[in-house]
């Protein structure tokens, strides 16, 4: 699927690759695994290679898709684009040529800003070197507990121009977090039929650790059987901070 988004942090979806597989706890309830079966059903060319029956499923094999490369060429305006938002680029089964093509396709088009995230940071870090890094290009890496929290030092080694924590779904405190050379945190609760509830205390910690520590601070949703079934509202206010924001305290 790619073209227009509704995520709040960004214009535009573009997926050179599709398929993923289940790796942490904030994986349990994925909305692009289930969405991946559906589309499978709906016969889409994208989505009928199956993956593991225990960790993924139906329509959800880690493909690549080359015939996908030329579509951010073809946008003339200038969008914001969430890279990969049914899968990880840097899944094991994506092989390194085609990072760099995805790389490649990003370096040219400039009027472009790319967030590309991920659950695998660790190998971010081993072929950093092997990529470019163009200033249009954020990289993030997703944070739901403590359990993931080393996923950070990862992602603070790679030369990416900006950095950014997805704390979505947050399933626990991670108030002890280091955000040095973080320039943006998205937190959110989870959303589906299978909810996990999130501890509004957990949330004023992630905001609270950005404002000491000069990190823009997104906080999308508080969840629910729905995205929007509980709003967006902390503290009686929205939180739509995005990287180069001045904090105003």
């Amino acid at each position: 699927m790619s073209g227009s988004s509704a995520i709040e942090w960004t214009e535009a979806t573009w997926n050179p690759t599709t398929g993923c597989n289940r790796i942490s706890s904030g994986c349990d309830n994925c909305y692009a695994l289930v969405l991946a079966k559906r589309l499978k059903g709906m016969g889409q060319a994208k989505y009928q290679t199956d993956g593991d029956p225990v960790t993924s499923g139906p329509g959800f094999g880690v493909s690549i898709h080359p015939s996908a490369l030329d579509e951010p060429r073809r946008w003339k305006k200038p969008r914001v684009v969430f890279v990969n938002s049914m899968s990880d680029l840097f899944h094991a089964k994506v092989p390194l040529d085609f990072v760099k093509d995805v790389f490649q396709v990003i370096e040219e088009t400039p009027r472009h800003t790319y967030q590309v995230l991920t659950k695998r940071p660790s190998r971010v870090r081993k072929i950093a070197d092997q990529l470019p890094w163009p200033s249009n290009l954020w990289l993030g890496t997703s944070v739901e507990s403590t359990d993931v929290l080393h996923r950070v030092d990862d992602l603070r080694s790679v030369p990416a121009a900006v950095k950014f924590i997805s704390a979505e779904p947050l399933l626990g405190s991670i108030r002890t977090i280091d955000l040095q050379s973080i320039d943006w945190l998205i937190a959110g609760g989870e959303s589906g039929p299978h909810f996990r509830a999130a501890d509004p205390c957990w949330f004023r910690e992630l905001r609270d650790a950005c404002r000491s520590q000069d990190t823009a601070f997104f906080f999308k949703q508080w969840g629910g059987r729905s995205p929007k079934a509980n709003g967006r509202l902390l503290d009686g206010r929205t939180w739509d901070e995005m990287p180069g924001d001045l904090v105003a305290i």
